[in-house]
C-alpha cells in the first residue's frame, strides 16, 4: 500500500504560482512512478504531468506544457507540481498518484491517489 498526501493548493490570481507537494509513505517511493491529475467541477479526471521513477522522464498535457514543472526528491519520498503562469481555466482539484509499473497516462491506470488539493485561480 501506498499514502499520497497533497498540499500546496489555495486561491491565486492569474499569472500567478504555486506548488504542489505529494508526500508518498508505506512503500519505496523510488520504485514507483509518479503523476498528477486534476478534476473541474463537472468534468472526469484530466492527466496533467507524470514523472518515471528515477525522475529521468517526463511528459506533460500540451495545456500546461511551457508552465508547469513535475519534479521529485526520493531522499524525501516527494514529488512536486510547480505551477506557473496561472489561468482560471487551471482551477480544478490536483491529485497526486502513483504506479509501480508504466502504462497509459489516465486515471485509471494508477493504482493509488491521494484526496487531492484544490487550486483556485481568479482572473
Amino acid at each position: 500500500q501506498v499514502q499520497l498526501v497533497e498540499s500546496g493548493g489555495g486561491l491565486v490570481q492569474a499569472g500567478g504560482s504555486l506548488r504542489l507537494s505529494c508526500a508518498a509513505s508505506g512503500r519505496t517511493f523510488s520504485s514507483l512512478d509518479m503523476g498528477w491529475f486534476r478534476q473541474a467541477p463537472g468534468k472526469e479526471h484530466e492527466f496533467v504531468a507524470a514523472i518515471s521513477w528515477s525522475g529521468g522522464g517526463t511528459v506533460y498535457a500540451d495545456s500546461v506544457k511551457g508552465r508547469f514543472t513535475i519534479s521529485r526528491d526520493n531522499a524525501k519520498n516527494t514529488v512536486y507540481l510547480q505551477m506557473n503562469s496561472l489561468k482560471p481555466d487551471d482551477t480544478a482539484v490536483y491529485f497526486c498518484a502513483a504506479r509501480s509499473s508504466l502504462g497509459p497516462l489516465t486515471w485509471n491506470a494508477y493504482e493509488y491517489w491521494g484526496q487531492g488539493t484544490q487550486v483556485t485561480v481568479s482572473s
